[in-house]
């Protein structure tokens, strides 16, 4: 509520809150109020259903009336408390990025110094370390694997972490330096400088760098036009560059997808793949300790 764009929405979301309170304890009073003149029988709603049940029209029973005062008088005060008229704080000023900051700041007043034990140490010393192994795999199911899968096998456009071929480097200080400052990873649509078939083409000799299945012909034809567009990026030898988060295509390896209908769509729309920064987030304590337990997964599995 306090980003609004103009005043005239706060005053305006108030004036709709506070309406609706008093139009629902008026609405309640009225239901207090008998409209039956003295010595008058009260009507017959509904006939009768289940037998002998009759609706009558008598005023709600008190105690049901004080129930729904009740709920009135708790958002008058909640609402006088906390915010919810417009832009107004309330008296206690809460709201709920500044609980979340006061939690952040108690959980790192009890578990900083178990943080900055490892940050003082060698990445690959803390990935060796069965403890600090275990904290950092908390640390990566609750940021991390919402991407890259609870066992870290990542998915379709998200790359597996247990094994040994990565986009820019799988060495410690590499792997640190991509959790803290994110990646991005753009490769653009060649639909347009290569036509359908020309697609196609350049698709089968891309199949063919890894031996796998392909038509000879495509890929004869495709080869040429590789050199031309795709070197830059893949190199001549079609080994990627992980300067650049280039993939190495000789391998069986795919992130998107190794069949060639998965590549025509590569190289016809592109890719645009993104990994959000951590460091600001987490913090250089956090992030050590992520980057040594991302680094032991490709360790202990061929």
């Amino acid at each position: 509520m306090s980003d609004f764009i103009s005043e005239f929405w706060s005053y305006f979301v108030a004036g709709i809150t506070a309406a609706s309170v008093i139009w629902i304890a008026w609405f309640v009073k009225g239901q207090t109020t008998s409209k039956l003149a003295p010595g008058q029988k009260a009507e017959v709603i509904q006939k009768a259903w289940d037998g002998d049940l009759q609706e009558l029209n008598n005023p709600l029973p008190r105690w049901w009336l004080y129930l729904f005062y009740i709920t009135i008088v708790f958002a008058i005060i909640y609402l006088v408390l906390y915010p919810g008229m417009g832009s107004y704080k309330g008296i206690y000023g809460w709201s709920s990025r500044g609980q979340l900051q006061e939690e952040q700041n108690l959980a790192a007043q009890k578990y900083g110094p178990i943080f900055d034990k490892y940050l003082k140490q060698d990445l690959k010393a803390v990935a060796a370390n069965p403890e600090a192994r275990e904290t950092g795999k908390h640390l990566f199911l609750t940021y991390c694997s919402q991407c890259h899968g609870s066992d870290a096998g990542g998915a379709k456009g998200f790359p597996n972490l247990t094994d040994s071929d990565w986009l820019y480097g799988g060495d410690p200080d590499t792997i640190k330096t991509t959790i803290s400052n994110g990646r991005g990873g753009v490769m653009p649509a060649w639909a347009p400088a290569l036509g359908e078939q020309g697609v196609k083409d350049v698709a089968n000799y891309v199949l063919s760098l890894s031996g796998r299945k392909h038509d000879a012909k495509q890929a004869a034809a495709g080869k040429e036009k590789f050199a031309t567009l795709c070197t830059a990026c893949h190199m001549p030898d079609g080994k990627g560059m992980q300067a650049l988060g280039a993939p190495n295509l000789t391998d069986n390896v795919w992130l998107y997808g190794g069949s060639e209908a998965s590549i025509v769509e590569s190289i016809s729309n592109g890719r645009n793949g993104h990994m959000p920064a951590q460091l600001e987030k987490l913090g250089e304590a956090k992030v050590h300790l992520l980057a040594a337990y991302v680094f032991s997964l490709s360790q202990t599995k061929p």
